[in-house]
């Protein structure tokens, strides 16, 4: 039992209390004195820097930099040196301080005071007539505008920046570093009009750049950049090769935005080849650190990758927690690209929770945004700016060609108005074969599109489409619930899937593969379920890498359908074997156990309302056109099948395509 007396030494006398309590002020008062102390000599060792610049006055940045580096981060120092500089009449100090203040706000999505800081920057360089410092304000305002989707004035400032650049023919290593992020830039708009090859292109210029300055954060940049180019392109394993090269230099530099920036990256490439633990391990880990960062940017988009992570494999309460999130706060910072994804996978989570309501409220947010990202005036403006941009190029340099020649001619002084009259005959020469190859291009690219346009026609003709509606209204009609919504989920995914694939050239082959399941689904409901479609697919070959035509095998699956099987009774066979031919082919065997083509001639030449196949020879100069691209040429062989007795058992279809 516990007495008051044991109890004594836990409380203390007043004395003694008074004690303890001035020894813990004295050592309050003297931590703060001593933070004042220090903070007085870093401040006093910062404004006699700063002092020492204005009197040197550098004009590079690259001078400047040294200098100010440690502290660029610091909004309140930056302040001092614009107050200082202004009053000093050092026009560089102020634009070097703005442009790091704007910097400091636009890497903690506070866009609209960070575009402010870069266009006062910018106005001052212009006055002061310092080019370098114009290009990094140039370029300081694209990455704003870009960042916050207005894709038209990111292309104008970057552009504008580089060509201002370009005019200098001994550029200094700062206005290379310039030349870089412009190039970076464009490249970044590229590929958000999915121009990844030109995206690419730009990217490789600019790394080419960066190893002539050793620049690893550049370097970083770019390998991420085109990573996500080739992700994009569904060539998951370039992709992922060149996240860990972006990995490896932001490592090297200890950038912790650009490695948190890597690990999402990488982890969205794991979500697509199924390794979603190891996907989840690396979001979660980017997620803590991205929120001591502050980047509402990435804090948004990892939440809604984490979100889709989940829903991936099923686990839909972790799912809604981190997409709702996520929208949040893309919503809050106005992050249009990511309110739209973010509503997109909330709206595939409530399909998968059979709350079609819910989902289609989703679907309409997420169009809504999209629609405010990719409006067709803002394209269109993009496109035409993107032509006059490499139009202008090649005419500056033809200028430049031009004023060489008569360099030239003037060293000589002989022959001039013969070497006047080839150059004018080159010229014009040059001039009616780029026409002519302009309208060879223009013939082409109207003779794809028509062969798309009817390409698409065929897949979506109105047989098919009021066949499939029947259904589904007899569904409807026999109180069937479920067999109609499952009906109307495969229906509406399959048009879905058609409309996306007839605005690209090629997909990969697992996209083809999954449309031409859905339609054999849907057709196989039609066919009373008599039908057993297979898909074999060779273990050499990786489906996601192999590109073909989109919407290529449909045709001749129908064509199986409806003139091999649609007259045969009981149980139906297709096969769609695909394996990796010789000499650089894919080969794909679509084998169906019908009537043979003889009796199906029979039977069609029987009919009194005949049904008229093109599909098959659309297909064909789909496939002439894709395989121009290649040394080898497309093949279509037709194959009958006999059985022991002679007699036609079916047909097997075989399609060579090129690879290489």
């Amino acid at each position: 039992m516990t007495s008051y007396e044991s109890l004594r030494p836990l409380y203390l006398n007043p004395s003694r209390l008074f004690f303890l309590l001035r020894s813990i002020l004295v050592s309050i008062f003297s931590f703060f004195l001593f933070q004042s102390s220090y903070s007085q000599e870093v401040t006093k060792s910062f404004k006699q820097s700063v002092d020492s610049l204005i009197h040197v006055a550098p004009i590079t940045y690259s001078e400047i930099d040294k200098v100010l580096r440690q502290f660029r981060k610091d909004t309140t120092l930056m302040k001092y040196v614009v107050k200082r500089s202004e009053t000093k009449h050092y026009p560089e100090g102020q634009i070097y301080a703005l442009n790091h203040m704007g910097r400091v706000y636009r890497d903690i999505s506070q866009f609209t005071k960070a575009l402010k800081l870069f266009q006062e920057a910018l106005y001052i360089a212009t006055e002061a007539d310092n080019i370098e410092f114009r290009v990094y304000s140039l370029n300081m305002i694209s990455v704003v505008f870009r960042r916050t989707d207005a894709i038209k004035s990111a292309l104008d400032y970057s552009q504008e920046a580089l060509e201002l650049a370009e005019t200098v023919k001994n550029p200094s290593n700062g206005l290379k570093r310039s030349i870089n992020v412009s190039l970076n830039s464009i490249g970044n708009i590229y590929q958000l009009l999915e121009q990844y090859d030109l995206a690419i292109e730009k990217f490789k210029q600019s790394m080419k750049l960066e190893k002539e300055l050793n620049n690893m954060l550049g370097l970083a940049i770019n390998y991420q950049n085109i990573g996500e180019c080739y992700e994009a392109q569904g060539q998951l394993g370039p992709a992922l090769e060149n996240f860990k090269k972006s990995l490896e230099y932001n490592e090297k530099i200890n950038s912790e935005k650009g490695k948190i920036i890597c690990q999402y990256s990488i982890a969205h490439v794991y979500v697509h080849q199924k390794k979603t633990d190891e996907a989840l391990e690396l979001l979660k880990s980017a997620l803590e650190r991205s929120k001591a960062l502050g980047d509402q940017d990435i804090i948004s988009t990892i939440l809604i990758n984490l979100g889709w992570a989940y829903l991936n494999i099923g686990d839909y309460t972790l799912a809604e927690t981190y997409l709702t999130e996520g929208l949040s706060v893309a919503t809050k910072y106005n992050f249009p690209s990511e309110i739209a994804e973010a509503n997109k996978f909330l709206s595939e989570l409530w399909m998968k929770k059979d709350d079609y309501k819910k989902a289609m409220v989703f679907y309409k947010e997420s169009k809504k945004y999209e629609d405010q990202v990719t409006n067709n005036l803002n394209l269109r403006y993009v496109n035409d700016m993107i032509i006059r941009y490499e139009a202008e190029k090649r005419t500056n340099q033809l200028e430049t060609l031009a004023k060489e020649n008569e360099d030239v001619r003037i060293r000589l002084r002989k022959n001039k108005t013969m070497l006047l009259v080839v150059g004018i005959g080159l010229a014009l020469l040059t001039g009616i074969l780029y026409i002519l190859y302009r309208q060879y291009q223009l013939n082409n690219e109207k003779k794809l599109l028509t062969l798309e346009q009817t390409m698409l026609r065929s897949q979506m003709n109105p047989h098919f489409l009021f066949n499939s509606l029947n259904s589904i209204k007899l569904y409807i009609i026999n109180n069937e619930k479920k067999n109609a919504v499952h009906y109307l989920n495969k229906f509406s995914k399959l048009v879905r899937k058609i409309l996306e694939a007839s605005s690209q050239r090629e997909i990969s082959l697992a996209e083809e593969l999954e449309t031409v399941e859905l339609y054999m689904n849907i057709e196989n409901i039609r066919f009373s379920n008599e039908i057993n479609f297979k898909v074999n697919i060779h273990d050499d070959i990786d489906v996601h890498v192999v590109k073909i035509p989109s919407l290529i095998l449909q045709p001749f699956l129908e064509n199986a359908l409806w003139h091999g099987l649609s007259s045969k009774e009981g149980e139906k066979n297709v096969t769609l074997d695909i394996n990796k031919g010789e000499d650089g082919f894919i080969k794909i065997a679509i084998t169906d156990d019908g009537v043979g083509r003889d009796a199906a001639e029979k039977i069609k030449n029987s009919k009194v309302l005949k049904r008229k196949s093109i599909g098959i020879d659309i297909t064909k100069e789909r496939l002439a056109n894709f395989s121009k691209d290649y040394e080898n040429s497309f093949q279509v062989e037709i194959i009958d099948i006999y059985d022991k007795d002679n007699k036609p058992s079916g047909t097997k279809i075989m399609l060579y395509i090129p690879t290489i």
